[in-house]
């Protein structure tokens, strides 16, 4: 168990290591916590930067994780605007930027990801846009005036939803997706299908099997988007969302095993047993997938890690483990989503694809992801039944005048998350 007297240094101000500064301090820890973040803002969620605070509904301090009196009053040694360039674990120290060290009994790497470049592309130009900061998202908005036409590289779900969110603020929207229906990587082709149509139906105009071959400007400012096959997309902006890709530069650079993210257990630590990763930066098995390695990127896989972690650093009871859960809001369709999909031997549709459904993934007759689209209860209901790993019924589970909740044994005894 770590001393009271002991330093837990978390790199990374976001969702998790917030999160991990937070339980270090509920679940007893009375050490010193320092948190470091890159940014000049205190910490803030993401998920809202391409929705309500794209659209300007919401300004910075509603996206605060925490308030700046929290900090002072936790003890949690903030600092912020700085950048950690060195993991040194023989000295168990890390090095910044201004060239100090600053020692750590236990470590948490909590640095997220990174949008994922444009292959061959010159990010530098004025109408590119990425979107991971609070100043990128308003940098964005200033480029969706009514007259505006963006251009959505990737159409995943940052990209339909900024897709949206210009939509709402007037400008004209075009989506370019490599693969032949949007979502194709993380969605299935129900939910796909109904995105698209609810998309094209609000103005979005949506190029599928289509991959760009450049981006063309005018002194210095970017003009079109050209396809492979020639075809070209005038536009005043575009924002390239084709994915995110693991900032675990540090982790590499200190000799820990790292594999498309910094591999972790299940507790979150990695291949030094006193240095931990968390959050978007790691790959972890997955307990409901037989311990199946995956790199996830939620609020709910940052939190839970971060829970996780403390326990382990603090030697106290491991936490029951959770399905895995992430949601997006576009227009006004509420998508959820519980589980991941792995190997699903069948696929039930429940109820129509008209506005309020369901999709349900079944592997040896057990629920193992549930899709939603407007039916939080169904979300809730479904992410118990993975939980439970218990067999269901086809039949019912399809009925949708059956409660999916009436299909979760009472007899079970295994903690069930809501």
């Amino acid at each position: 168990m770590t001393s009271n007297m002991s330093r837990v240094v978390i790199i990374g101000a976001g969702q998790a290591g917030v999160s991990a500064a937070t339980f270090l301090r509920s679940g007893g820890f009375r050490g010193q916590i320092l948190l470091f973040g890159d940014e000049q803002v205190l910490p803030y969620q993401r998920p809202p930067l391409s929705k309500a605070f794209l659209k300007g509904e919401i300004g910075l301090e509603d996206l605060w994780l925490k308030s700046a009196t929290f900090y002072v009053e936790q003890n949690i040694d903030l600092r912020l605007g700085i950048r950690v360039e060195e993991i040194d674990r023989k000295k168990a120290a890390i090095r910044l930027a201004n060239g100090t060290w600053q020692a750590y009994d236990n470590l948490i790497i909590a640095t997220g990801s990174r949008p994922r470049a444009l292959p061959d592309v010159q990010e530098e130009m004025e109408g590119l846009h990425q979107l991971r900061s609070y100043e990128d998202t308003r940098r964005l908005r200033k480029a969706l005036s009514p007259d505006a036409h963006i251009v959505l590289v990737g159409g995943g779900y940052i990209g339909l939803e900024v897709a949206a969110s210009a939509r709402a603020l007037g400008a004209r929207a075009t989506v370019i997706e490599l693969e032949d229906r949007l979502l194709a990587r993380v969605a299935s082709r129900p939910v796909s299908n109904f995105l698209e149509g609810y998309h094209r139906a609000r103005g979005v105009e949506i190029i599928t099997c289509a991959s760009v071959a450049a981006l063309e400007t005018d002194g210095g400012r970017l003009t079109n988007v050209r396809l492979a096959d020639g075809r070209r997309f005038q536009c005043t902006a575009a924002v390239v969302a084709i994915g995110g890709v693991p900032n675990d530069q540090l982790g590499r650079m200190a000799g820990l095993s790292c594999d498309g993210g910094i591999l972790v257990d299940h507790n979150g630590r990695t291949s030094d047993p006193a240095i931990f990763a968390i959050g978007d930066v790691s790959r972890r098995p997955l307990p409901f997938y037989g311990d199946r390695v995956h790199r996830l990127e939620s609020v709910g896989n940052a939190v839970e890690q971060a829970r996780l972690a403390v326990a382990a650093i603090l030697g106290q009871e491991r936490p029951e483990d959770e399905v895995h859960w992430f949601w997006s809001d576009q227009f006004d369709v509420k998508f959820k989503s519980a589980g991941v999909a792995f190997d699903a031997d069948r696929q039930l549709l429940r109820g129509s694809s008209e506005g309020r459904f369901s999709v349900l993934h079944l592997k040896d007759d057990r629920l193992i992801s549930i899709e939603t689209i407007n039916n939080a209860g169904d979300f809730v209901a479904g992410r118990k039944l993975i939980a439970s790993r218990q067999v269901i019924d086809d039949t019912l589970a399809a009925d949708a005048d059956v409660p999916l909740k009436s299909l979760i044994s009472l007899g079970n005894d295994r903690k069930l998350y809501v």
